[in-house]
Protein backbone atom coordinates (compact mmCIF):
# COMPACT_ATOMS: atom_id res chain seq x y z
CA UNK A 1 0.00 0.00 0.00
CA UNK A 2 0.78 3.69 -0.53
CA UNK A 3 1.20 6.24 2.03
CA UNK A 4 -1.36 7.95 3.16
CA UNK A 5 -0.70 11.40 1.38
CA UNK A 6 1.17 10.00 -1.63
CA UNK A 7 -0.55 9.68 -5.17
CA UNK A 8 -1.42 6.44 -6.02
CA UNK A 9 -0.62 5.03 -9.59
CA UNK A 10 -3.54 3.37 -11.39
CA UNK A 11 -4.10 2.87 -15.23
CA UNK A 12 -5.83 1.31 -17.72
CA UNK A 13 -4.10 -1.32 -20.20
CA UNK A 14 -4.99 -2.18 -24.05
CA UNK A 15 -4.13 -2.25 -27.26
CA UNK A 16 -5.48 0.08 -29.04
CA UNK A 17 -5.83 2.49 -25.72
CA UNK A 18 -6.26 5.90 -27.20
CA UNK A 19 -9.93 5.93 -26.85
CA UNK A 20 -10.08 4.88 -23.52
CA UNK A 21 -12.10 7.19 -20.86
CA UNK A 22 -11.24 5.62 -17.73
CA UNK A 23 -8.67 8.37 -16.83
CA UNK A 24 -11.14 11.18 -16.75
CA UNK A 25 -14.03 8.64 -15.12
CA UNK A 26 -11.00 8.04 -12.26
CA UNK A 27 -9.60 11.48 -11.95
CA UNK A 28 -13.78 12.14 -11.30
CA UNK A 29 -13.64 9.60 -8.65
CA UNK A 30 -10.70 10.52 -6.94
CA UNK A 31 -12.21 14.65 -6.91
CA UNK A 32 -15.07 12.91 -5.06
CA UNK A 33 -13.62 10.73 -2.61
CA UNK A 34 -10.55 13.11 -1.81
CA UNK A 35 -8.33 10.48 -2.68
CA UNK A 36 -5.01 11.62 -4.68
CA UNK A 37 -4.07 9.43 -7.85
CA UNK A 38 -2.32 9.48 -11.33
CA UNK A 39 -4.53 7.36 -13.89
CA UNK A 40 -2.84 6.53 -16.98
CA UNK A 41 -3.13 4.53 -20.32
CA UNK A 42 -0.66 1.76 -20.78
CA UNK A 43 -0.55 0.56 -24.66
CA UNK A 44 1.27 -3.20 -24.01
CA UNK A 45 2.37 -5.31 -27.37
CA UNK A 46 0.33 -8.14 -27.90
CA UNK A 47 2.97 -10.37 -27.04
CA UNK A 48 3.38 -8.77 -23.67
CA UNK A 49 1.09 -8.27 -21.42
CA UNK A 50 2.25 -9.82 -18.93
CA UNK A 51 5.21 -8.45 -18.71
CA UNK A 52 3.74 -4.70 -18.76
CA UNK A 53 1.50 -5.89 -16.04
CA UNK A 54 4.42 -7.13 -14.09
CA UNK A 55 6.81 -3.84 -15.03
CA UNK A 56 3.24 -1.39 -13.64
CA UNK A 57 3.37 -3.24 -10.36
CA UNK A 58 7.24 -3.56 -9.70
CA UNK A 59 7.24 0.39 -10.02
CA UNK A 60 4.25 1.10 -7.50
CA UNK A 61 1.37 0.82 -9.15
CA UNK A 62 -1.75 0.11 -7.08
CA UNK A 63 -4.42 -0.93 -9.88
CA UNK A 64 -4.76 -2.15 -13.10
CA UNK A 65 -8.00 -2.48 -15.41
CA UNK A 66 -7.72 -4.04 -18.34
CA UNK A 67 -9.16 -4.01 -21.45
CA UNK A 68 -9.46 -5.88 -25.46
CA UNK A 69 -7.97 -7.86 -25.82
CA UNK A 70 -6.35 -9.07 -22.57
CA UNK A 71 -9.24 -9.67 -20.50
CA UNK A 72 -8.66 -13.60 -20.64
CA UNK A 73 -4.98 -13.07 -20.38
CA UNK A 74 -5.18 -11.25 -17.19
CA UNK A 75 -7.86 -14.13 -15.81
CA UNK A 76 -4.79 -16.41 -16.51
CA UNK A 77 -1.86 -14.44 -14.84
CA UNK A 78 -3.68 -14.05 -11.62
CA UNK A 79 -2.85 -15.87 -8.70
CA UNK A 80 -6.51 -14.87 -6.86
CA UNK A 81 -9.59 -14.41 -8.42
CA UNK A 82 -13.02 -13.61 -7.25
CA UNK A 83 -16.56 -15.63 -7.94
CA UNK A 84 -17.33 -13.03 -10.58
CA UNK A 85 -14.17 -13.37 -12.30
CA UNK A 86 -14.16 -16.92 -12.50
CA UNK A 87 -18.20 -16.94 -13.57
CA UNK A 88 -17.27 -14.51 -16.15
CA UNK A 89 -13.81 -16.29 -17.13
CA UNK A 90 -12.02 -12.65 -17.60
CA UNK A 91 -10.63 -9.98 -15.36
CA UNK A 92 -10.75 -5.93 -15.48
CA UNK A 93 -9.74 -5.13 -12.61
CA UNK A 94 -6.16 -6.22 -11.48
CA UNK A 95 -3.97 -5.28 -7.74
CA UNK A 96 -1.65 -6.42 -6.12
CA UNK A 97 -1.80 -8.24 -1.81
CA UNK A 98 1.08 -9.47 -0.33
CA UNK A 99 2.84 -10.11 -3.66
CA UNK A 100 0.45 -11.38 -5.68
CA UNK A 101 -2.11 -10.73 -8.58
CA UNK A 102 -5.23 -10.48 -7.84
CA UNK A 103 -8.15 -9.95 -10.17
CA UNK A 104 -11.65 -9.55 -10.37
CA UNK A 105 -14.79 -8.48 -13.15
CA UNK A 106 -16.58 -5.51 -12.12
CA UNK A 107 -18.33 -4.87 -15.88
CA UNK A 108 -21.42 -7.01 -14.18
CA UNK A 109 -21.75 -4.81 -11.64
CA UNK A 110 -21.21 -2.15 -13.49
CA UNK A 111 -24.03 -2.96 -15.55
CA UNK A 112 -26.17 -3.42 -12.25
CA UNK A 113 -24.95 -0.13 -11.13
CA UNK A 114 -26.12 1.71 -14.48
CA UNK A 115 -29.63 -0.02 -14.53
CA UNK A 116 -30.10 0.85 -10.76
CA UNK A 117 -29.60 4.57 -11.69
CA UNK A 118 -32.20 4.23 -14.44
CA UNK A 119 -34.50 2.70 -11.87
CA UNK A 120 -34.98 -0.33 -14.45
CA UNK A 121 -36.88 -2.95 -12.38
CA UNK A 122 -34.30 -5.55 -11.35
CA UNK A 123 -35.73 -7.40 -8.89
CA UNK A 124 -38.10 -10.34 -10.07
CA UNK A 125 -37.43 -9.07 -13.98
CA UNK A 126 -37.57 -11.33 -17.06
CA UNK A 127 -34.37 -10.71 -19.21
CA UNK A 128 -32.97 -11.04 -22.76
CA UNK A 129 -30.02 -10.59 -23.27
CA UNK A 130 -28.75 -10.89 -26.72
CA UNK A 131 -25.28 -12.57 -27.45
CA UNK A 132 -23.40 -15.44 -26.55
CA UNK A 133 -19.53 -13.77 -26.09
CA UNK A 134 -17.71 -12.11 -23.49
CA UNK A 135 -19.76 -9.53 -22.73
CA UNK A 136 -22.80 -11.77 -21.92
CA UNK A 137 -20.35 -14.05 -19.64
CA UNK A 138 -19.12 -11.29 -17.67
CA UNK A 139 -22.79 -9.67 -16.44
CA UNK A 140 -25.16 -12.70 -16.07
CA UNK A 141 -24.28 -13.63 -12.45
CA UNK A 142 -24.75 -9.70 -11.10
CA UNK A 143 -27.90 -9.39 -12.82
CA UNK A 144 -29.12 -12.71 -11.00
CA UNK A 145 -27.67 -11.94 -8.04
CA UNK A 146 -29.44 -8.24 -8.07
CA UNK A 147 -32.78 -10.71 -8.29
CA UNK A 148 -33.68 -11.08 -11.92
CA UNK A 149 -35.68 -14.02 -12.00
CA UNK A 150 -35.23 -15.46 -15.37
CA UNK A 151 -32.70 -14.47 -18.17
CA UNK A 152 -32.49 -15.76 -21.20
CA UNK A 153 -29.60 -16.13 -23.48
CA UNK A 154 -30.43 -15.54 -27.69
CA UNK A 155 -27.91 -15.78 -30.02
CA UNK A 156 -27.59 -16.61 -33.45
CA UNK A 157 -26.11 -20.56 -33.26
CA UNK A 158 -28.17 -21.78 -30.06
CA UNK A 159 -25.31 -24.11 -29.11
CA UNK A 160 -23.66 -21.13 -28.04
CA UNK A 161 -25.36 -20.11 -25.60
CA UNK A 162 -26.61 -23.47 -24.23
CA UNK A 163 -23.02 -24.09 -23.36
CA UNK A 164 -22.75 -20.81 -22.02
CA UNK A 165 -25.40 -21.47 -19.63
CA UNK A 166 -23.76 -24.64 -18.97
CA UNK A 167 -20.62 -23.32 -17.68
CA UNK A 168 -22.81 -20.54 -15.85
CA UNK A 169 -25.21 -22.63 -14.27
CA UNK A 170 -22.77 -23.76 -11.20
CA UNK A 171 -22.34 -20.36 -10.11
CA UNK A 172 -26.02 -19.37 -10.42
CA UNK A 173 -27.08 -22.55 -8.27
CA UNK A 174 -24.35 -21.43 -5.57
CA UNK A 175 -25.39 -17.78 -5.47
CA UNK A 176 -28.72 -16.98 -7.10
CA UNK A 177 -30.69 -19.82 -7.31
CA UNK A 178 -34.24 -18.48 -7.85
CA UNK A 179 -33.13 -17.20 -11.13
CA UNK A 180 -33.71 -19.48 -14.23
CA UNK A 181 -31.06 -19.67 -17.22
CA UNK A 182 -32.63 -20.87 -20.51
CA UNK A 183 -31.29 -20.06 -23.97
CA UNK A 184 -33.13 -19.81 -27.69
CA UNK A 185 -32.29 -18.37 -31.26
CA UNK A 186 -32.54 -14.88 -32.43
CA UNK A 187 -35.30 -15.85 -34.81
CA UNK A 188 -37.35 -17.87 -32.56
CA UNK A 189 -37.91 -15.11 -29.98
CA UNK A 190 -41.15 -14.49 -28.77
CA UNK A 191 -43.23 -12.86 -25.30
CA UNK A 192 -42.25 -10.01 -23.53
CA UNK A 193 -39.07 -9.27 -21.45
CA UNK A 194 -39.21 -6.41 -18.68
CA UNK A 195 -35.11 -5.73 -20.40
CA UNK A 196 -33.72 -6.55 -23.18
CA UNK A 197 -29.73 -5.90 -23.87
CA UNK A 198 -27.85 -5.71 -26.81
CA UNK A 199 -24.40 -7.55 -25.92
CA UNK A 200 -23.69 -8.89 -29.70
CA UNK A 201 -20.82 -6.55 -31.47
CA UNK A 202 -23.55 -5.10 -34.25
CA UNK A 203 -23.72 -1.85 -32.86
CA UNK A 204 -19.67 -1.98 -33.06
CA UNK A 205 -19.62 -3.32 -36.49
CA UNK A 206 -22.49 -1.39 -37.60
CA UNK A 207 -24.61 -4.31 -38.93
CA UNK A 208 -28.25 -4.08 -38.48
CA UNK A 209 -29.84 -6.86 -36.06
CA UNK A 210 -33.53 -8.03 -36.74
CA UNK A 211 -35.93 -8.82 -33.78
CA UNK A 212 -39.18 -10.90 -34.21
CA UNK A 213 -42.28 -8.45 -34.35
CA UNK A 214 -44.07 -10.83 -31.61
CA UNK A 215 -41.21 -10.00 -29.29
CA UNK A 216 -41.91 -7.12 -26.68
CA UNK A 217 -39.84 -5.47 -23.88
CA UNK A 218 -40.08 -2.16 -21.89
CA UNK A 219 -36.25 -0.85 -21.34
CA UNK A 220 -33.80 -1.36 -23.95
CA UNK A 221 -30.22 -1.97 -22.73
CA UNK A 222 -27.58 -1.59 -25.52
CA UNK A 223 -23.77 -2.33 -24.04
CA UNK A 224 -21.94 -0.02 -26.77
CA UNK A 225 -21.73 3.55 -26.76
CA UNK A 226 -20.94 6.41 -28.54
CA UNK A 227 -22.01 5.01 -31.95
CA UNK A 228 -25.53 4.68 -33.94
CA UNK A 229 -27.20 1.64 -32.83
CA UNK A 230 -29.56 -0.69 -34.72
CA UNK A 231 -31.06 -2.16 -31.91
CA UNK A 232 -31.45 1.50 -30.09
CA UNK A 233 -33.42 2.32 -33.29
CA UNK A 234 -35.56 -0.36 -32.98
CA UNK A 235 -36.68 -0.05 -29.14
CA UNK A 236 -37.06 3.81 -29.89
CA UNK A 237 -40.10 2.88 -32.67
CA UNK A 238 -41.61 1.04 -30.01
CA UNK A 239 -41.71 3.71 -27.67
CA UNK A 240 -39.00 1.81 -25.24
CA UNK A 241 -37.00 4.25 -22.84
CA UNK A 242 -33.58 3.63 -24.24
CA UNK A 243 -29.85 3.59 -22.75
CA UNK A 244 -26.39 2.75 -24.44
CA UNK A 245 -23.65 1.53 -22.58
CA UNK A 246 -21.65 5.01 -21.31
CA UNK A 247 -23.30 4.16 -17.91
CA UNK A 248 -22.34 0.23 -17.64
CA UNK A 249 -18.58 2.33 -18.53
CA UNK A 250 -19.08 4.68 -15.54
CA UNK A 251 -20.31 1.64 -13.24
CA UNK A 252 -17.96 -1.02 -13.52
CA UNK A 253 -15.13 1.94 -12.79
CA UNK A 254 -16.85 2.90 -9.79
CA UNK A 255 -16.78 -0.52 -8.56
CA UNK A 256 -13.06 -1.21 -9.21
CA UNK A 257 -12.37 2.03 -7.36
CA UNK A 258 -13.87 0.95 -4.15
CA UNK A 259 -12.17 -2.67 -4.98
CA UNK A 260 -9.24 -0.79 -4.86
CA UNK A 261 -9.88 2.29 -2.86
CA UNK A 262 -12.62 0.80 -0.21
CA UNK A 263 -14.82 3.83 -0.53
CA UNK A 264 -17.74 4.17 -3.29
CA UNK A 265 -17.84 6.93 -5.31
CA UNK A 266 -21.43 8.04 -7.62
CA UNK A 267 -21.61 6.99 -11.12
CA UNK A 268 -22.80 10.77 -11.13
CA UNK A 269 -19.70 12.05 -10.39
CA UNK A 270 -18.24 10.72 -13.93
CA UNK A 271 -21.34 10.81 -16.29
Amino acid sequence: MTAQNSIKKFAVIGNPIAHSRSPEIHQAFGREMSIRLHYDKILAPLDQFADTVHDFFAQGGSGLNVTVPFKEQAFLLCNHLTERAKAAHAVNTLWMEKDQIHGDNTDGAGLVNALNLLNWPLDNSRILILGAGGATRGVVLPLAQAGALEIVIANRTQSRADSLVADLSPFISQSAQNTSLSTSTLVDLTGHFDIIINATSASLDGSAITLPYTLTFDYAYEMAYGKPSSFIEHAKQKDVPTADGLGMLVGQAAEAFFVWNGVRPSIESAL
